[in-house]
This record gives C-alpha cells, structure tokens and sequence, in this order.
C-alpha cells in the first residue's frame, strides 16, 4: 500500500500530504447516523460524507475519521455491535470522500443542498422559503413544517422526521445557519 501520491505528468514519485482520514463504509445509513452520534459523544473528529462512487449504492453515506484513531474507533464499534463492511483510507487510489453540503447563492436566496435535499432561505429575513429533494414519505411534511418559518425557529427535521432525508436536511439546515446565522 502506497501512502504517498505519485506525480504522473513526471512520472516521479514524491512524498505529498500523507493520507491522514479514513473511511468507514456500513451496509445501511441508519448504522452511519448511529456510528456518527457515539463517535461525536466520545468526541472524536469525524464527520459524514458521501462516499466514493464505488461504494454508493443510492443515498448512501459515510463516515470520515483520523487515520490514526482506525484500532481504537474499529474496537469501539464492533463492541457494541456496530461494524463497517470496510475501512480504508481516504484518499488512496482515488478514494475521496464527496463534500456531503454544497452552497448555492442566488443573490437574496441562499441554497445548500445536503446529499438530495435542499434547504433555501432568504438572506434578509431569514425565513425559509423552500425544501426540497430526496424521496422519502416525510419529505411533504418536512417542508409543511419548515417553510415560511425563520431559519433558527423551525423544528430540527430530525426531531420531527426519521428518514435519510430528514438526516440530509437536518445537515443542511446546520450548514445554512453556519452561512447565515441566527
């Protein structure tokens, strides 16, 4: 296993950014969200990402994690009965995690999408203006009780939602009060 990127326009071999994250792929997103809340409540540095294609198998997520923390984290999820189907570096062999948020600006209208859902806000009043996305049933709902409300009084979709998608949302709405605030 090689650790080091190769330059091919050169064809010379040199020492980069060594690879320093790994990825935890499970069989099931609801096994992602349950490795996610115990890795965060024994604060290690993780986050959920989109995996690489290889490993996408719909809405699929991942976990990235240090490299370093691989034994301990492994032991940590196997103990309680939790164990990913595989665990490999980062960004080896073009294994790069996808940036699970991307941000649209539309001028008064800001727009992040989180896997396939979708939050919009207005800029001046902070109010959400619309959701969308994803496909499951709690979508509808998601939006009935969110649109029309300010950003920082509506409902978490994860309180009120228990699907992929209120998962998806509930990361976006996280990310557009990063971008906007309260």
């Amino acid at each position: 296993m090689r650790w080091f990127k190769k330059d091919k326009k050169k064809g010379v071999s040199h020492q980069s950014e060594p690879v320093t994250k790994g990825l935890l792929i499970f069989s099931d997103t609801a096994d992602v969200m349950q490795a996610e809340q115990i890795l965060k409540e024994e604060n290690y540095d993780i986050r959920v990402v989109s995996p690489p294609p290889k490993y996408r198998s719909g809405c699929d997520l991942c976990v990235e994690f240090p490299l370093v923390e691989e034994v301990v984290i492994t032991r940590l999820l196997k103990n309680i009965g939790l164990v990913p189907i595989d665990v490999l570096p980062a960004s080896l062999n073009g294994l790069k995690p996808l940036q699970l948020c991307k941000t649209k600006d539309f001028g008064q209208y800001v727009m992040v999408r989180a896997a396939n859902m979708k939050i919009t806000v207005d800029k001046t009043t902070k109010k959400i203006v619309n959701i969308s996305g994803g496909g499951c049933p709690d979508v509808p709902y998601l939006a009935y009780e969110m649109v029309g409300k300010l950003l920082s009084e509506a409902p978490e979709p994860t309180f009120i939602g228990s699907t992929l998608c209120a998962y998806s949302l509930n990361t976006a709405r996280k990310e557009m009060l990063k971008i906007i605030g309260d």
